[in-house]
Formats: C-alpha cells, sequence, structure tokens
C-alpha cells in the first residue's frame, strides 16, 4: 500500500506539461495534414470540427487517380494551378463520402479559403472559418459577414480584414 501512495503523491508533485489550447490543437493537426499535400505551388491543410471532435480532414491535391502535380508538373490558368482540389473542399468530400453530418461545423485550415472554397464551406452549413494564414481573396470577408459565418485569423487572434473581431478562445 505505501509504495502505490508514493506514487500517487509523485504523479502530483511532478509538474505537468501545458497542454495546447483546442485552436493550436487543430490547426496542428491542419498543418500535419498539410503535409500530405501534392501541389508544391500552395500545401495546405484543413480540418472540420464539431464539439471538439474531427470529423473529417483534407489537403490539396489532384483528383483520385490523376497524377501528382509534383510529379507531372502543373496545370496553370492565370497562375493558378487548376489540377488540384483544394483542401478545404476535400475535407468535405471526404465527409460527404463517408456519410458524416458537417453542418454546424467548424472548419480548421492552414490557409484563408479562396472563394470557391469558401462557396462550399459556407453551403455545407460551417459555421465557423479558422484560417493560420490569409490567403489573397478579400470577396468572401464580405459574404461571411452577411451569412453570419465567422472568419477567424488564429494567427492573429482576430477575424480577417472586415470582418467581426474575434478573439481566440483562451482555452
Amino acid at each position: 500500500m505505501p509504495a502505490r501512495r508514493v506514487a500517487s503523491e509523485r504523479r502530483r508533485s511532478a509538474p505537468s506539461p501545458r497542454r495546447v489550447d483546442w485552436h493550436t490543437y487543430f490547426m496542428n493537426i491542419a498543418s500535419q495534414v498539410a503535409t500530405r499535400s501534392t501541389c508544391d505551388r500552395k500545401h495546405v491543410g484543413a480540418v472540420i470540427v464539431r464539439d471538439k471532435t474531427i470529423l473529417s480532414t483534407g489537403y490539396n491535391g489532384s483528383i483520385r487517380g490523376m497524377p501528382h502535380c509534383d510529379d507531372a508538373g502543373h496545370d496553370l490558368e492565370a497562375g493558378h494551378c487548376v489540377a488540384t482540389i483544394h483542401a478545404e473542399a476535400n475535407a468535405i468530400l471526404q465527409a460527404a463520402k463517408n456519410g458524416v453530418m458537417i453542418e454546424g461545423a467548424q472548419i480548421y485550415t492552414t490557409a484563408s479559403p479562396c472563394w470557391n472554397c469558401f462557396k462550399l464551406i459556407a453551403n455545407a452549413g460551417i459555421r465557423t472559418i479558422y484560417y493560420g494564414e490569409f490567403y489573397r481573396d478579400t470577396k468572401s470577408l464580405d459574404v461571411a459577414r452577411r451569412l453570419g459565418i465567422d472568419l477567424v485569423d488564429l494567427a492573429h487572434g482576430i477575424a480577417g480584414p472586415a470582418s467581426r473581431t474575434r478573439r481566440k478562445d483562451p482555452r
């Protein structure tokens, strides 16, 4: 019996490592998912979450069964590679393919969504978009405000330009 008491006391007195908050946790996972990207022009990862549970992930890559940009080169139109499906779209598609309801969920993405991905996110019923880096497209900012979708810049702890100010939850 005394051995158990000593072990228990040792656990209580040992310093515990600080746990990362939920935003950091999910954004770290999105960053890891981005390492699977197959278009070297931009590595992006996305994680769809509801109630602190991961529902789906996605990264930017080619259509299933088609060659990857990293192997076959890029299909460029107006300076953009159009061979890839974006991370956010792939996360939504993966959820649909597996019958996972994502309405009312949140999405964590390493870069803010382009206009086309924003439209998919909005119509999928995702209510909050957390992103790590602002990426070009400002069109979605005004539309998000009108629709009541929060766009939250986790790199700066506030919503992106022209959107509601919202600070990161410190938990």
